[in-house]
């Protein structure tokens, strides 16, 4: 898949993996082009996204996805209330040899999750069409990613049982969603808190790290 419809926004989606300093092959650029594509398509009937204009997509979607990638260390990961694959699909495109998977409870996201998935062979991802209450991973993840929780709290609150002691969170943040980081759960810590620039985005990004401590 070389040439697709959106080709003309693929220089813009390279420049900004050189600010990000994000060295990837063609073959996984051309597989976030194929994304792109997919999610603008499925999203005129799916609504997956309040964005429409896939300019806008590529930016505030795709890039702002990929700021984070240079800071996440963790081998498994999964994406909570993952909706359109963001930041999932991103980063299991980035990492093939981690474990990425991908958790919402709406079944037209899953659906497309799914399509996604096969369509762009990604084989480190599973796609789990749950409420994240519910879903008992065995074996647990190191890490639990969003970027789609209101409130750390709650997001530190209903994924606690997803990582075991010693595993991360990874939220991302507006900069303008001031978190309160003092009545957070006493298993968790807040231990980073990242400035991001996203390229093309006029707008304080953050990503906050917070770890598990012993129940």
């Amino acid at each position: 898949m070389n040439h697709n419809e959106l080709s003309h926004l693929r220089p813009k989606l390279e420049s900004a993996l050189e600010l990000l300093t994000l060295e990837l092959s063609p073959q996984q650029v051309d597989l976030l082009m194929e994304y792109l594509l997919l999610l603008q398509k499925w999203n005129k009937v799916y609504n997956l996204t309040a964005i429409r204009d896939p300019e806008e997509m590529l930016t505030k979607h795709l890039i702002d996805s990929l700021a984070v990638v240079p800071h996440i260390d963790s081998e498994s990961i999964i994406d909570v209330g993952t909706g359109g694959g963001l930041p999932g699909i991103p980063l299991a495109i980035c990492f093939p040899e981690r474990r990425i998977d991908l958790l919402d409870s709406n079944s037209k996201k899953t659906r497309f999750l799914i399509q996604a998935k096969a369509q762009l062979g990604l084989n480190n991802t599973q796609v789990w069409h749950k409420r994240v209450e519910e879903y008992q991973p065995e074996p647990l993840y190191d890490a639990v990613i969003s970027r789609a929780f209101a409130s750390l709290e709650d997001m530190l609150t209903w994924t606690h049982h997803l990582i075991p002691e010693g595993g991360v969170w990874w939220a991302m943040k507006a900069q303008k969603e001031t978190e309160d980081l003092a009545g957070l759960p006493e298993y968790a810590e807040v231990t980073r808190i990242i400035e991001l620039q996203v390229p093309g985005l006029d707008a304080q990004r953050r990503l906050i790290q917070a770890q598990k401590k012993a129940d």
